[in-house]
């Protein structure tokens, strides 16, 4: 038997059951990101290699593929993440002296799943606001990303925020002025991990070594998560410098505006949460429904990533995968199905302008084709159109 239909290792095709709920996803928050003022664009799925992995985009290396371009001989890549695209956009084709905000939608791919669950062709949809260095713009991107999901009908929300200036703060508080690159990446992992034993380990070794308290405060930061109380938690355990007082400021004003005007929202902290710590460079959020592991939306402040463009703007936004997004709603029947009208096929022109009026009105007409009455719609039809009186007319099911 053939195999030829059979596709790579994490990559599906979407059925109409999940597209249906996929689309309709998207325009529920490209719709909420229109009512912000964001603007949509559409980057293209590949470019030029140098362009694709250009300042943070680097991190995306090992997840980029990459192929030979046959017209003119460059490596180009197939984008792993749209942000950097969007910041190219921002930054050489609006050119923008004024704030800027930016929404997009399509699929990224990755050479490797992020998990043994994930799809290796995420459709990502993210907003961005380019311009302005204040906490309004993390607080708007917050609201934002909050209003889509409960505008896509999920509740019992959670958002932990946290702060990479912390570990730059706290390496500076403790004397440390240069760490090894690769030092610096596992001490970022055990802390995201919260690995007590390895970050014990690393504390012991090069410049870490040399400051006493680096295993005390490093092993601390892994148990700053939970409500307002960590905030002083962090002020007493955590070296007094200006960069971890910011940081702990900026994220208690934060919180408390987000508790202000979203008051259904759980709102808490995870201070030793550095995912994306190659990417950020202030604030960033994470956004859990009940009971997941994983985080539905991530975002937060990136100010270095225009700045390979020849344009360091201001940076702030978020981006979630809207097939996870759809499959969260589908198990949970967040989306109902569409309910529709049935229709029978035929050459009356009555029967026609009346289906094109249902239509023009915004329902959903499934004509019913000859010798198919019995087939299984996938939509809802919870009336008919029918001859009644000799009027074509709609009634109930």
């Amino acid at each position: 038997m053939s195999s030829a239909w059979l596709l790579p290792e994490h990559i599906a095709d979407v059925l109409p059951a999940q597209a249906r709920r996929v689309e309709e996803l998207r325009r529920i928050w490209l719709d909420v990101a229109r009512s912000y003022g964001y603007e949509l664009v559409m980057p293209p799925l590949l470019e030029h290699l140098d362009s694709l992995l250009s300042g943070t985009g680097r991190a995306l290396d090992l997840r980029t593929f990459k192929l030979v371009d046959q017209l003119s001989g460059r490596t180009l890549g197939v984008r792993a993440d749209a942000t950097p695209q969007v910041a190219r956009i921002d930054a050489h084709l609006l050119n923008r002296d004024s704030v800027t905000r930016l929404c997009y939608c399509g699929p990224v791919l990755h050479t490797r799943p992020a998990s043994p669950q994930a799809s290796r062709e995420p459709l990502q949809l993210g907003c961005e606001i380019y311009g302005h260095a204040g906490l309004e713009a993390e607080l708007e991107s917050t609201e934002l990303a909050l209003e889509g999901l409960l505008g896509s009908g999920l509740t019992d929300l959670v958002i932990d925020l946290a702060d990479v200036r912390l570990i730059e703060g706290v390496l500076a508080g403790l004397g440390i002025t240069a760490l090894d690159d690769t030092i610096r990446t596992a001490l970022v992992a055990a802390l995201t991990a919260k690995d007590v034993a390895a970050l014990r380990e690393l504390a012991a070794q090069g410049p870490l070594a040399a400051a006493p308290d680096a295993a005390r405060v490093l092993v601390g930061l892994t148990t700053l998560y939970g409500g307002d109380e960590v905030l002083d938690q962090a002020r007493a355990l955590l070296p007094d410098h200006p960069m971890v007082v910011a940081a702990l400021r900026d994220l208690g004003w934060l919180a408390g505006h987000l508790r202000q005007t979203r008051a259904e929202v759980r709102v808490g902290f995870d201070l030793s949460d550095l995912s994306g710590y190659a990417y950020y460079s202030g604030t960033r959020f994470a956004v859990y429904g009940a009971g997941l592991a994983d985080a539905l939306v991530r975002g937060g402040r990136y100010d270095e990533v225009g700045a390979v463009f020849g344009r360091r703007r201001p940076a702030v936004g978020f981006s979630l995968d809207l097939k996870v997004l759809a499959e969260l709603l589908a198990s949970r029947s967040g989306l109902a199905v569409r309910p529709a009208v049935r229709a029978p096929w035929g050459e009356d022109p009555a029967l026609r302008q009346a289906v094109r009026t249902l239509r023009g009105q915004g329902h959903t007409v499934v004509c019913v084709l000859p010798g198919h009455e019995h087939d299984v719609q996938e939509f809802d039809c919870d009336r008919e159109l029918a001859l009644v009186d000799g009027r074509w007319t709609v009634r109930a099911l």
